[in-house]
């Protein structure tokens, strides 16, 4: 389930060899700078979800976002038309139904897991894909747990501050990275979130706790090595992160921009903060 939360509402990493975990990388904000940029742009690791007491959101970082001209996420979430766009793409277009993916007794416990935790009908859900059911009981189980999104708390304050929003990718580019993953492995990660609750929670908790240290070395690899990411660190994090490049680039040529993505995508050779190196940028620590 993390690989869900790794692309939209997304947290959610083996180190590189060689990388160095020391103080020097202990930050989730990082100063981009050169290539004659007239003001420097900034590079923000987020949670998507986390809990409100577990909110890093320093007087630096608020400085940091109030000196730049843009706040850029991974989806312009201030879109008007972003809810229905992922809505549709949730819809079943095969002929088949929710409950074709599961064994009769699989669907009927997750219909009372739905209706226990979710409070909702199974009933509500027949046409759309598996992977919205996996969407939904992530975002149920994270708001029983009294969380924030980053993004959406991030935005609120550009507004306010009336900075432009923009956003890396369009809707269909994140679904396309989460329909990559087979059906088959959505419906098994389904199961287990169900009947496992208590080991997805304690993963999840031990990411907060490295989060919190600002430890990005350390936190790419507890990704790298979960369960549930372990093998598509690729069309999740490397792949999206080169895509990215072009397009910081000619974001930053005309103003400075405040971007915040997940964590997860800062660290490592195909992290962005070493492919803006490769482009020539200074990238730098900030705390």
């Amino acid at each position: 389930m993390k690989r869900i939360i790794a692309c939209l509402a997304t947290l959610l990493l083996v180190l590189q060899a060689g990388a160095q975990n020391n103080d020097n990388n202990k930050s989730l904000l990082w100063r981009i700078s050169g290539k004659g940029m007239s003001k420097p742009s900034y590079l923000f690791g987020t949670i998507h979800m986390i809990k409100k007491d577990d909110y890093v959101w320093t007087d630096k970082m608020k400085e940091s976002l109030a000196q730049t001209d843009a706040l850029c996420l991974e989806m312009d979430l201030s879109d008007p038309k972003l809810q229905m766009e992922i809505a549709q793409g949730f819809i079943d277009k095969s002929g088949k139904k929710l409950p074709d993916y599961f064994t009769p007794q699989q669907y009927a416990l997750l219909a009372k897991y739905m209706k226990d935790t979710v409070g909702m009908s199974i009933t509500l859900f027949e046409q759309m894909k598996p992977v919205a059911v996996e969407m939904m009981l992530i975002t149920a189980g994270y708001k029983h747990k009294n969380t924030t999104s980053c993004e959406e708390t991030l935005m609120t304050e550009a507004q306010q501050e009336k900075k432009k929003i923009m956003g890396l990718e369009a809707a269909q580019e994140q679904l396309d990275v989460i329909e990559s993953v087979p059906t088959d492995s959505v419906v098994k990660t389904i199961m287990d979130e169900i009947q496992n609750t208590s080991d997805n929670d304690s993963e999840y908790y031990e990411m907060v706790a490295t989060y919190k240290q600002q430890d990005l070395p350390k936190l790419y690899a507890e990704i790298a090595t979960s369960k549930d990411m372990a093998d598509e660190m690729g069309p999740f994090l490397s792949d999206r992160n080169k895509k990215w490049i072009a397009r910081m680039q000619k974001d930053m040529a005309t103003s400075s921009v405040f971007f915040a993505v997940g964590a997860g995508h800062l660290w490592g050779d195909a992290g962005v903060i070493n492919l803006l190196r490769k482009e020539g940028y200074r990238v730098e620590a900030v705390r």
